[in-house]
């Protein structure tokens, strides 16, 4: 088995390249020319804004899966390069999908990674989650996302490409950008310990509840929907329970080595906010066997690790 990992120089990349590995594949994966893939496996540099380096690179591979990571994925920097998320999240899934076609591997199957903020602006009663309920994106990133994922059905169903697109929910562990919350507030307790900074942890909203899943579950479930996913079909990839970003605070905290007061700060605060996501998770069950397996404690416990080792 010969995969294909399209962005893989950023947080979940490396995480993948481990776990395909593990499971006796060849991976090969791509990154920008001014990124590196710490992880060993077959690297190539490109850029998805060129069609026609995708297409020759997949010549070149001959995948049997491709994994679609190349994104902005964050939904704060989203609002900050709106323009910047459009182009690299639809206009470059594009080019990703017609490389396919071009390369004349348009029958590899094709995971598509796409985010459980697709689903936006929901009533509680609606929640947990599942892959028919309506989306309505509530943040520029999650609209990207949702229009990558309709293109993608247009292609699956209009040349026959074997696609599988997931709705990936929050998902955290080491070595992920402290532009994430469970990464922000182990960094944040990390530099307070090594008196890097005054004994303040500052936070944004923490009544939203969300669903959170450890990297390296999610990972697995990439894996495995790429050999037991069927074609043409949504999955929830996530725990299946949302918990308050309050609940993340108290954990993180109470796994500190010194006191620690926490205040609002209002640049950390989005311009808008959903109360409550949640995902059914019953139908990556069904059809790959896939359920998360790392406790929430557990992931926090391990970032703060990374955390305290960097700083």
């Amino acid at each position: 088995m010969r995969s294909l990992i399209i962005g893989a120089a950023g947080f979940v990349g490396g995480y993948l390249i481990r776990e395909l590995s593990a499971a006796g594949q060849e991976v090969h994966a791509t990154h920008l020319p001014n990124e590196t893939v710490n992880v060993p496996c077959s690297t190539h540099v490109l850029d998805i804004m060129v069609q026609d380096d995708i297409t020759a690179l997949l010549k070149e591979v001959e995948p049997d899966v491709i994994y679609h990571l190349a994104a902005q994925s964050s939904v704060a920097v989203s609002w900050k390069k709106p323009q910047l998320t459009a182009q690299v999240n639809v206009i470059g899934a594009i080019n990703v999908f017609e490389g396919i076609r071009a390369s004349g591997l348009d029958k590899v199957r094709t995971v598509v990674i796409g985010s459980g903020e697709q689903y936006g602006f929901i009533r509680p009663d609606t929640c947990p989650l599942d892959e028919d309920e309506p989306l309505h994106p509530g943040n520029i990133y999650a609209a990207t996302k949702a229009c990558q994922e309709s293109i993608g059905m247009i292609y699956s169903r209009s040349y026959g490409m074997d696609m599988i697109f997931v709705r990936a929910f929050n998902h955290s562990g080491p070595g992920q950008s402290d532009m994430f919350v469970i990464s922000d507030f182990c960094r944040q307790i990390a530099d307070i310990e090594a008196g890097n900074r005054e004994n303040v942890m500052r936070v944004g909203n923490l009544s939203a509840k969300r669903d959170f899943t450890d990297v390296r579950d999610v990972v697995r479930a990439y894996r495995l929907l790429g050999g037991s996913g069927k074609k043409g079909k949504v999955y929830n990839v996530g725990r299946g329970k949302a918990v308050p970003i309050s609940y993340i605070l108290e954990t993180a905290v109470s796994m500190a080595k010194t006191d620690i007061r926490v205040e609002t700060d209002p640049a950390k605060m989005r311009a808008s906010d959903i109360p409550i996501i949640e995902p059914d998770v019953s139908e990556i069950f069904n059809d790959a066997g896939w359920e998360a397996r790392i406790t929430l404690e557990q992931t926090i416990a391990d970032t703060l690790g990374y955390w305290r080792d960097k700083v």
